[in-house]
């Protein structure tokens, strides 16, 4: 597609909204206390309130998000539903805090891979119960895996982003490349090969944003049959880094180090980072999460031509990990069964599709995916729909102890390997070993 100049928007998350309680008497606190200090409450004309917490923060989904209240609190004057701003930046220790100081909003929007250890500590509701039926039939199995734990429900698969690569049209053309479809994407090879054609003096065939490596290399890697977590018959879970688990990682490590097809300077950057040399010819290529097109529409200079191609496919084609979106409800809140409703009301087919566009992302459930808005040609809609059904549960959904397993061992380990400072062998080392060591405290 051919971008026209718009507005720029730099791709930064809104901080969350700050609270501050005034100075009143001791008394009145402890009243306050005493009338509890869980998210939801009822007023004394018996109106329940309910807040949401969400981490929208492009102004489209906001705008969206705070639509969807709006429309809630019209139609039910009974259950108020109060917009709370959150942050992706710090949700989790946020949310932890909150958790433990008994002030967890009603409804929280958050990520899959982040549930397990609320989930497993009893923080989160199980939604088994609590859900409709036509929405639990409405999403796939395949996303419903992403919430599981043992046997309870702890959230809603909404919203998800495959990872694809944002090619530059006209250098695709004048390198004559084949160009990739779903039907016949590249394989991790040919994929190693274009790099090289597509580089040249001043440009390099393509640019990893790898600031945060560990969730693309684990959830490409699902492609080449990786899975890195291994659960043995006792339910406990261990890191084995397998023939799989490499294809990824070696031909980024070999696109960097040994063709220079790849920039070593992006490794360290976030995709938003990558653009300014995208936009000016310095990369062929970007591999970014599929929300990112929107950002690329607003910013690139007029009649920049681009295109949305699959990522590459592995022994198992096209399949990679993902980590929707997700809305949960707090153990601690008194109205479940109402705040559920109002998660079943975000998430009806229009309503997930004004998410969906407002985030530049897919929805989960089967009916919002036929929607036609979703499946043009332009802005490279209808190759996300394509992929849709080839995604699955990232490989570390259910791991006790993946954020301290990601931050302290995987995320300097990958980071290490794709500059050079290390091989392959010691990066299986340290995922393993000390990777096991991490995961061991979470299983005792």
């Amino acid at each position: 597609m051919r971008t026209t100049a718009g507005t720029s928007r730099p791709r930064t998350k809104i901080p969350p909204t700050r609270t501050t309680m005034p100075v009143i008497p001791v008394i009145a606190v402890l009243l306050l206390l005493l009338a509890g200090c869980s998210g939801g409450g009822a007023a004394d004309d018996g109106r329940i309130t309910l807040r949401f917490q969400s981490l929208a923060w492009q102004e489209e989904s906001v705008a969206v998000s705070k639509e969807l209240v709006a429309e809630w609190n019209t139609a039910h004057p009974d259950i108020r539903v109060e917009y709370v701003q959150g942050s992706w930046d710090s949700v989790h220790d946020q949310l932890l805090t909150s958790f433990e100081g008994g002030e967890a909003p009603d409804i929280i929007h958050d990520a899959s891979d982040d549930l397990a250890d609320f989930a497993y500590g009893g923080y989160l509701a199980d939604l088994t119960e609590l859900l409709p039926g036509r929405l639990r039939s409405d999403i796939p199995a395949r996303s419903w895996e992403t919430v599981t734990f043992e046997d309870g429900i702890y959230g809603v698969p909404f919203l998800q982003e495959p990872r694809v690569l944002i090619a530059d049209a006209e250098l695709l053309d004048e390198a004559g490349v084949r160009v990739p479809t779903v039907e016949r994407p590249w394989s991790w090879a040919e994929f190693r090969q274009v790099t090289k054609e597509l580089s040249g003096p001043g440009r390099y065939g393509v640019a990893w944003p790898l600031k945060e490596p560990v969730s693309a290399s684990l959830n490409l890697s699902l492609s080449t049959g990786g899975q890195l977590f291994h659960r043995g018959a006792d339910g406990k879970v261990t890191v084995r880094f397998e023939a799989g688990d490499e294809v990824v990682p070696r031909t980024i490590h070999d696109q960097v180090n040994t063709d220079r097809s790849a920039s070593a300077t992006t490794l360290g950057s976030g995709g938003s980072d990558t653009l300014p040399g995208f936009f000016a010819g310095k990369y062929a290529m970007v591999p970014l999460g599929f929300s990112y097109r929107q950002q690329i529409e607003q910013q690139a200079p007029e009649g920049f031509d681009w295109r949305v191609l699959p990522a590459p496919a592995g022994e198992d084609g096209l399949i990679q990990g993902v980590s929707p979106q997700t809305l949960s409800v707090a153990a601690e809140s008194p109205h479940k069964k109402e705040a559920a409703a109002f998660v079943d009301f975000l998430l009806r087919p229009h309503n997930m599709v004004r998410l969906a566009l407002g985030d530049w992302m897919l929805p989960t459930g089967s009916a919002a995916l036929r929607d036609p808005a979703l499946r043009t040609r332009e802005d490279g809609w209808a190759v996300g729909t394509a992929l849709a059904g080839r995604l699955r549960s990232a490989p570390a959904q259910s791991v006790r102890g993946y954020p301290e397993w990601k931050d302290k061992v995987a995320t300097p380990a990958f980071q290490e390997y794709y500059s050079g400072a290390i091989g392959l062998g010691e990066l299986r080392e340290r995922l393993e070993e000390d990777g096991n060591l991490v995961l061991d405290r979470y299983q005792r």
